[in-house]
């Protein structure tokens, strides 16, 4: 069991993920928005984020560099479950994974919601 900071701007997405990963023992903190997701970071202590990239005001990058600017979090694995396409992602991915600690880049269109569980539980040691 893990606790997980899920950050996605879509309720009716937020719901089914939330369901899914609190199915298999996680428990789960959600944000809508960047700003909404630092205040839950603090208070969940999160040992994953799941994080989509595209949001209002802020995006899930800049939440990212906030985020990992906290000594705390600077090791938390990181999951991008996103819309944007992968090779959309290209010219940014080398700083997403080396720099700002995202472990798995996931499209929201092409992956299960088994594959995202597996991907949440892969980082995360398990009981």
């Amino acid at each position: 069991m893990a606790n997980v900071l899920l950050i996605e701007p879509d309720a009716v997405l937020a719901r089914t993920y939330i369901q899914a990963l609190q199915h298999v023992g996680h428990i789960v903190s959600y944000a809508a928005c960047a700003q909404d997701a630092i205040l839950a970071a603090d208070e969940a202590k999160p040992d994953i984020v799941v994080l989509e990239l595209r949001m209002a005001v802020h995006d899930g990058i800049e939440f990212l560099y906030e985020f990992r600017s906290y000594p705390e979090w600077q090791h938390v694995p990181v999951v991008v479950n996103s819309h944007i396409a992968p090779s959309n992602l290209e010219p940014v991915r080398t700083a997403l994974q080396d720099d700002l600690g995202v472990v798995a880049l996931l499209y929201k269109p092409k992956v299960s919601l088994q594959q995202l569980i597996s991907q949440v539980n892969g980082q995360v040691a398990l009981p």
